[in-house]
């Protein structure tokens, strides 16, 4: 064979190796991009059906499955708007197709709050999506400016109050009750609150180079992991007091095995010098975005049994 066919064949061959290597990276990026919000989407519709639980009003499977497209919609636009912090903390979505991820999050988003519109709940769908927006992209209009993202703990307390908000609205919107509602929406808002800054300490790299004080970059990883601990204890203090009084309702397998598996979460999870395992990270996946799964599955089982 004549050397320079030898030559050009092997050149021809790398080059077209190299545009499917490239093109299999972006498939798979963009394939990430829109399974990376199904695991927090799927536990968020949990919640729901929990908040109904801890309510005592009877669970709605659409109203909990319309808030999970919601909450999926919401994260994966943000996931593909893209930010600067997520070159370094999220590199798995580099090279993905962004607009299949906005058309995936538009179409989940006109499902969710279709059904939730039909249930007179049309403003629970959009204070998530308006709060996201606002704190990833902000506003201006001429010299006002509003932008929720770079603030001591914003980004926390933004997760925390938006969600439990969310959460809470949807279950409660025919609970007559103000105090269970507020109850409710400590026991979610606390929760996401600390959830929200374990994830930020294997994020401190990137928050770092983007100028986001979230509080393990800010306060430093101890005075954190007292903080969230004490915010655990008092929020876990003032929801077992209410279950004991009646007010809320008896369900002491939700609370108790949130208050054990929030201990071992901010003992855990809250060190940012470490390299993660991977069975570290499948355990932290779990006892943090798949604990509402874990709390329904228990409570089912609990439910066979003692019946």
């Amino acid at each position: 064979m004549n050397s320079n066919v030898f030559f050009g064949s092997f050149e021809r061959f790398l080059r077209y190796r190299r545009k499917n290597t490239q093109e299999f990276k972006h498939k798979n990026a963009t394939l990430e991009l829109l399974k990376s919000s199904v695991l927090v989407a799927f536990s968020g519709a949990l919640r729901i059906h929990i908040a109904f639980l801890l309510l005592q009003i009877h669970s709605s499977i659409f109203t909990c499955i319309a808030g999970g497209l919601v909450i999926y919609s919401v994260y994966t636009l943000d996931r593909a708007l893209g930010s600067e912090e997520d070159v370094v903390n999220r590199k798995e979505l580099s090279g993905s197709r962004k607009e299949i991820g906005l058309a995936a999050s538009i179409l989940t988003f006109v499902i969710g709050s279709y059904v939730l519109t039909k249930e007179g709940m049309l403003a629970f769908a959009f204070l998530p999506l308006i709060t996201g927006f606002l704190y990833s992209k902000g506003v201006k209009i001429g010299r006002f400016a509003l932008k929720l993202k770079g603030g001591l703990g914003v980004k926390n307390f933004v997760v925390g109050l938006t969600w439990g908000a969310f959460i809470s609205g949807i279950a409660g919107s025919t609970c007559k009750s103000i105090l269970l509602i507020v109850l409710v929406f400590i026991y979610f808002g606390v929760k996401l609150f600390i959830n929200s800054t374990i994830y930020d300490f294997k994020d401190v790299k990137g928050d770092t180079r983007a100028g986001i004080k979230t509080l393990p970059v800010s306060l430093g990883a101890q005075n954190t992991r007292n903080f969230l601990l004490g915010l655990h204890l008092l929020s876990h203090l003032i929801l077992g007091i209410a279950l004991i009084d009646g007010v809320l309702a008896f369900e002491p397998l939700i609370i108790l095995y949130s208050f054990i598996c929030g201990l071992i979460c901010i003992k855990n999870y809250t060190k940012s010098d470490e390299e993660e395992s991977l069975f570290q990270k499948l355990e932290r996946t779990i006892l943090v975005d798949g604990e509402s799964t874990s709390i329904v599955g228990l409570r089912t089982i609990a439910g066979v049994f003692l019946a």
